[in-house]
């Protein structure tokens, strides 16, 4: 029999409906899984417990948020041979289980993800650090991991919005950078800055349509609202526009992206709901394919180039 190994989070976001865990026992053990589950405690637990998992385990189910998530394929990557994996959606936005076609039910997920195919993935990376789906500086990514908790679990990811809206603020702060991507470089001020490999993020979906988890590619986008009434009217746009085609909105798709700031940030960048501290100016992107994900059937060919 293969084994899974589930590590979970237990505080992820608005609480899904889990009756019983021998129900994910019973699931997996009829795909001819031997299962255990292990949960975190504190921030860190996750990228510790997948970097002391046996190399003999078949697949290793992240059952949490996004940031669960990150934390696993961190640790993951620090393995000498990275085992595959694969994430159960248990958080309040949940941007990568959407993207790949997971909804609210945690055991039709489940059984989604075992009815799937492993595929090598791409992983981006900030200065070192990876990332799974998106890294965004900005006056508002701070929402992501400021929100409190009790607002998530009782309101899900309307709560980004309801603490969003109250610190909002009339002007909005703007960087004076230099970069450089595809061979050129570039000097501007922006107040927002996305790099990312998805089509959801922060629980807006279609947000590019053209995106692949296996080009070795990552899209890059930059804009410069410098007040909240310009940023409402660009939100309106995302909301019914591709990004690219948004003349606000400066977008480069690229497999290697460096950044300086003229000054140093006032605000941590956000990485996949999380945040990222680094007393740096310069910030240098680039992506790898270096593990496998085990994703549901339904949009591998929407996803994946092969």
């Amino acid at each position: 029999m293969k084994k899974c190994v589930i590590i979970m989070n237990p505080n992820s976001g608005k609480k899904k409906k889990i009756t019983t865990y021998q129900g994910l026992y019973d699931i997996l053990r009829n795909y001819g899984y031997d299962t255990d589950i292990i949960f975190t405690k504190e921030k860190g637990d996750a990228k510790r417990i997948i970097q002391a998992i046996d190399q003999s385990v078949s697949l290793v189910i992240s059952a949490g948020g996004d940031g669960t998530l990150n934390e696993i394929v961190a640790g993951n990557l620090l393995r000498t041979k990275p085992l595959t994996i694969a994430p159960l959606p248990l958080g309040s936005t949940n941007d990568v289980g959407n993207m790949l076609g997971l909804d609210e039910d945690v055991y039709h997920n489940l059984e989604n993800i075992l009815r799937g195919k492993a595929k090598k993935i791409d992983i981006c990376y900030i200065n070192e650090t990876p990332f799974v789906y998106v890294a965004c500086l900005g006056d508002y990514v701070d929402m992501a991991f400021d929100t409190p908790r009790e607002l998530k679990e009782k309101y899900g990811n309307m709560a980004y919005v309801i603490y969003g809206i109250k610190q909002m603020k009339n002007k909005i702060n703007s960087y004076n950078i230099r970069f450089k991507v595809n061979g050129k470089e570039y000097e501007g001020q922006y107040s927002m800055i996305f790099i990312s490999n998805s089509s959801r993020i922060a629980g807006q979906p279609d947000l590019y349509n053209e995106v692949k988890l296996d080009d070795s590619k990552f899209e890059v986008a930059l804009a410069n609202p410098k007040t909240r009434k310009e940023f409402l009217r660009l939100l309106a746009k995302i909301d019914t526009m591709d990004i690219t085609e948004i003349t606000e909105i400066a977008h480069y798709q690229t497999d290697h992206f460096e950044i300086k700031f003229i000054d140093l940030p006032k605000t941590s960048w956000c990485i996949d709901g999380e945040e990222y501290k680094e007393k740096t100016d310069t910030f240098v992107f680039r992506v790898e394919q270096n593990m496998k994900m085990q994703i549901p059937k339904e949009n591998i060919q929407n996803l994946f180039e092969e």
